[in-house]
């Protein structure tokens, strides 16, 4: 049996007790001996997947229809005001609606560019505790971790980059001109959500939806492995 490199092993016994993972990296240790990647390269591996997982991930959330045509992450109309867009609908402004929905997501995919610094100053902040910690769990730990160690901040500094991007495709302008729009229909409550707010958390929702996905890949399927680290801490030995 061809031995597997301490980082796949570790990926595959989830489960497992401490007693039972320590055995099988003992066995892996005598088994591939000077091939067998390092503490020091298990860190490096992991943080290098990470930060290719990311950067992949934002490429594909940043494109034109990114989140637009990604009906996994697409921005739609606040759900607290759903309301708002079928009364619109109904009354025939429907490319109105449709344009403020574009908008917001043109918005997101103008932000996300400038994510991926957020999540790589806390990836290479991970000790060696954190990269086992991952290297345990699910196999959406990382993104977890990062969503903990990320979400604060990235809502913080993501905000004001989310708001200039909203400006700058117009979706604010769109935005107030569908909500004016509604409140001038007779017998209706005034509406006034913050839209900033709810773009920025969709935004960010969205970008950790898309590591998610690449972090799943990286784990599970060697052609995502990009580099000779890579390869190395998350494959095997063939010569074995």
């Amino acid at each position: 049996m061809k031995p597997q490199g301490l980082l796949v092993i570790l990926l595959f016994t989830i489960g497992c007790s401490s007693a039972q993972i320590n055995q099988t990296i003992d066995s892996l240790k005598t088994a591939t001996g000077s091939n067998e990647p390092t503490e020091s390269e298990v860190g490096s591996g992991l943080q290098e997947a990470l930060i290719v997982g990311i950067k992949i991930g934002a490429n594909l959330a940043s494109k034109e229809d990114g989140y637009f045509k990604n009906e996994k992450i697409k921005i739609h109309f606040p759900p607290e005001i759903q309301y708002v867009e079928d009364k619109l609908r109904k009354i025939g402004l429907d490319d109105q609606v449709d344009d403020m929905v574009l908008s917001l997501n043109r918005g997101a995919e103008d932000a996300a560019k400038s994510a991926v610094p957020i999540f790589v100053t806390a990836i290479k902040g991970m000790t060696m505790e954190d990269v086992w910690g991952i290297l345990k769990g699910e196999e959406n730990a990382a993104t977890n971790y990062l969503k903990g160690k990320t979400s604060e901040q990235l809502i913080t500094r993501f905000s004001p980059i989310m708001k200039q991007s909203l400006d700058k495709v117009h979706a604010t302008e769109i935005y107030g001109n569908v909500i004016g729009t509604y409140n001038k229909i007779p017998f209706v409550d005034d509406v006034n959500p913050d839209l900033n707010q709810y773009a920025t958390q969709k935004a960010v929702d969205g970008l950790f939806v898309m590591i998610a996905e690449q972090e799943k890949l990286i784990r599970f399927d060697p052609l995502a492995r990009t580099t000779d680290l890579l390869k190395k801490v998350f494959g095997w030995n063939s010569n074995n």
